[in-house]
């Protein structure tokens, strides 16, 4: 089974936590995209939905999904998004798409936070995948300089800006022991919009694809 197969494993698998006749939280990704594919396919009506990235609003709204402004809303019962890493405590690394702020916030107004991934994503410790820091532009140096005091190598995305107008900084080499105490620390710098540790408001439940089907953890 190739890694397209088992994305839409996983995808089909979260079909089962979407609520009809409800307001839906979406993130983004490849995963994702086949999420929507599904969801699509399976006609199941919705009120709409509160989406993470501008990519996937174009394809909710190409599905006929009304896209509903999150000021509009209160709370979602679920939000199903992919991840970059899980670790055993379901804390997670995203933004390897760039969409990390607009799914934190998403994420922390749903009941529910359901995350797609094949079964790679799995890892001991946070770190290997580089940690995506979006922060502003004219903070870029400084960040970099706190990070790389960390023990981190940075980079800077090359060519891109995020849909909030911001950079994005990549750091590797982070042996990410401690998710909590690490995304608040990183959070509490000027300039940091937000980083990609999803570990103050982590993953729910975790569908894995692997060649042997579904793995549900929760």
């Amino acid at each position: 089974m190739d890694a397209l197969q088992l994305k839409q494993l996983v995808a089909q698998a979260a079909l089962k936590y979407v609520e009809p006749n409800t307001v839906l939280g979406v993130g983004t990704g490849s995963t994702v995209d086949c999420f929507l594919d599904a969801l699509a396919a399976a006609g199941i009506p919705l009120k709409g939905a509160v989406s993470s990235s501008v990519r996937s609003e174009k394809k909710l709204r190409e599905m006929g999904v009304p896209i509903v402004d999150m000021n509009d809303v209160t709370e979602l019962s679920v939000y199903i998004d992919g991840a970059d890493e899980i670790d055993p405590a379901f804390h997670l690394v995203k933004g390897g798409g760039g969409a990390l702020t607009r799914e934190k916030i998403v994420a922390d107004i749903s009941r529910q936070f359901v995350c797609i991934a094949d079964a790679s994503k799995m890892v001991g410790v946070l770190g290997k995948f580089p940690l995506p820091v979006e922060v502003l532009p004219m903070s870029r140096e400084a960040v970099a300089r706190k990070l790389t005091a960390l023990g981190g190598q940075v980079k800077e995305r090359a060519g891109f800006v995020t849909d909030n107008g911001n950079l994005i900084l990549d750091v590797s080499g982070l042996a990410i022991t401690d998710p909590v105490a690490m995304e608040q620390q990183i959070n509490q710098w000027p300039g940091v919009v937000t980083n990609g540790l999803f570990a103050l408001r982590k993953a729910d439940v975790v569908l894995l694809g692997t060649p042997n089907g579904v793995e549900t953890r929760s």
